[in-house]
């Protein structure tokens, strides 16, 4: 297959293109990323997510340390082509580094934030060095 349909894509002036990974049974968003043509390349070669870490400037294979890697069901692209949908299957129930199975665990309640979901798993428990 041809890179071609990289090209479509709107990348940001840094080449990235900013992420919405959602899960395929519940529809919850589970995580926002960023990816670089490098990284969506991988995603599809793979079907599994490959991100591009901004704050460590490198590719990561999601779940490369934790094992709870997102197998990729479907890739979408926005109407201004600058934001990728994952659809995902998040294997062992876990996405956040927290531990959490969503990275959308504080809301807004009264003008507090409040944490609204429960740790699954430690993150010394998955992150073991």
């Amino acid at each position: 297959m041809s890179d071609n349909w990289l090209n479509k894509v709107n990348w940001s002036e840094d080449g990235l293109v900013q992420v919405v990974t959602q899960e395929a049974l519940s529809n919850t968003v589970l995580m926002v990323a960023w990816m670089n043509r490098e990284a969506l390349k991988l995603t599809v070669q793979t079907n599994e997510a490959h991100y591009w870490s901004r704050s460590r400037k490198k590719l990561w294979h999601k779940g490369e340390e934790s094992g709870h890697v997102q197998k990729v069901k479907e890739i979408r692209l926005d109407c201004d082509e600058d934001v990728l949908l994952l659809t995902v299957e998040q294997v062992g129930g876990i996405a956040c580094h927290t531990g959490r199975h969503n990275c959308f665990f504080n809301k807004l309640d009264n003008g507090q934030w409040v944490v609204v979901s429960p740790v699954i798993k430690s993150p010394e428990e998955i992150y073991k060095k």
